[in-house]
């Protein structure tokens, strides 16, 4: 494998999450192949699929089927709640998706959702990208509001997360390259840092919710600190706030990586902090919290390889899983070898989500190939 070392330090407290004690489960299971569907569920490490379509509607039965999936998450305190972004239809989400199926998100644009986080310290807040506006609803998804606007309908709000330590703390990204700030729970905003390049993703690290990553659409990789113990009734510490620690530029090192066109896809592992960038044709791991990386051997050259999406067991980073058009892949050894199978759809995979507290449960996400 291919490493590069570089003279950036920085550490990490390595803290455990805490997980839900929920889990999925459902006495049969229904192997679909070469079917035109946009979400299934595996409940033994992608082995086999079901289709997970149906909605909880009374009278005519009704599903999401055709649905493009854009993006989906869970709910950081219940693994049964997911919640899915998609591509010009709206939001849904579920409770339980094999007993209780999926429900339409009334209030929100009949437009492509972004971005989708859940509040860690409370399930009923919830917050949703739109275009160039940022809806929260503080009610279970069942009335939403409008709690950031851009003056330009052409930006998009393209990523949103929420501390874990202090959900007062919103970040969210702009195709503009806007990083912006809320100390308040979206109530207000400032502006933190600004890039030449729109914001693709950002990731709060799971063991240090001072850590922010950020991902541009060029492929670029940057970190920052920012202060989590934020208090906005007090003006004297408004400048300590908002104020960016530790600004780090990634790409000294991974500049000697062939990363392709397009980014991907950023996973930091809770159970030992390894953190893993995927792009469109390669994946890359960092086993000491960027000191170093490495590109994880991929079945195909770089140039064939179309990596959609990626995702890491939770509780093991070794387990690793990446879906491309056609193909889902499985390693549990790091990626020293690897698993191919037929993806259950005449789609391409676009969404890989794995349950964090049952990591045999992944969710496969799905868009029809143009």
């Amino acid at each position: 494998m291919k490493s590069k070392k570089i003279a950036l330090i920085f550490s990490l407290a390595i803290l455990p999450l805490t997980l839900s004690a929920c889990s999925i489960s459902t006495n049969s299971q229904k192997t679909t192949t070469g079917s035109d569907t946009s979400v299934f569920l595996s409940i033994n490490s992608g082995d086999s699929w079901r289709e997970v379509v149906n909605m909880a509607s009374p009278g005519q039965a009704q599903n999401i089927r055709g649905l493009n999936v854009n993006v989906m998450t869970f709910d950081p305190q219940d693994s049964l709640a997911v919640y899915l972004a998609s591509f010009d239809r709206g939001l849904y989400y579920t409770y339980n998706v094999v007993n209780d199926g999926w429900i339409k998100v009334k209030g929100l644009p009949e437009a492509t959702v972004n971005d989708v986080k859940v509040d860690p310290k409370n399930k009923c807040i919830i917050y949703a990208a739109v275009a160039n506006r940022l809806y929260r609803s503080n009610d279970c998804s069942r009335t939403w509001g409008q709690v950031y606007f851009d003056n330009n309908t052409g930006i998009n709000i393209s990523s949103v997360v929420v501390d874990h330590y202090n959900s007062n703390n919103i970040y969210i990204g702009t195709s503009r390259g806007e990083i912006i700030k809320s100390i308040d729970g979206g109530n207000s905003w400032r502006t933190i840092k600004r890039l030449e390049e729109g914001v693709s993703k950002l990731i709060i690290s799971p063991l240090e919710s001072r850590l922010v990553f950020v991902a541009t659409v060029k492929n670029n990789i940057y970190s920052f600190t920012s202060d989590s113990a934020t208090n906005p009734a007090n003006p004297a510490d408004i400048e300590r706030n908002f104020a960016i620690d530790n600004w780090n530029d990634l790409n000294t090192v991974l500049k000697d990586f062939n990363l392709g066109t397009s980014f991907k896809d950023f996973v930091v592992c809770s159970a030992d902090g390894k953190m893993f960038i995927a792009t469109n044709q390669t994946i890359l791991r960092s086993p000491d919290n960027g000191i170093t990386w490495e590109q994880i051997k991929l079945i195909q050259p770089d140039k064939e390889t179309s990596v959609n999406a990626l995702a890491v067991n939770p509780k093991n980073s070794n387990e690793l899983y990446y879906v491309t058009n056609t193909t889902f892949f499985s390693s549990v050894d790091g990626g020293t070898t690897w698993t191919t199978k037929k993806l259950p759809t005449t789609r391409s995979g676009r969404e890989l989500i794995i349950d964090f507290n049952d990591p045999k449960n992944i969710y496969l996400g799905t868009i029809k190939l143009k």
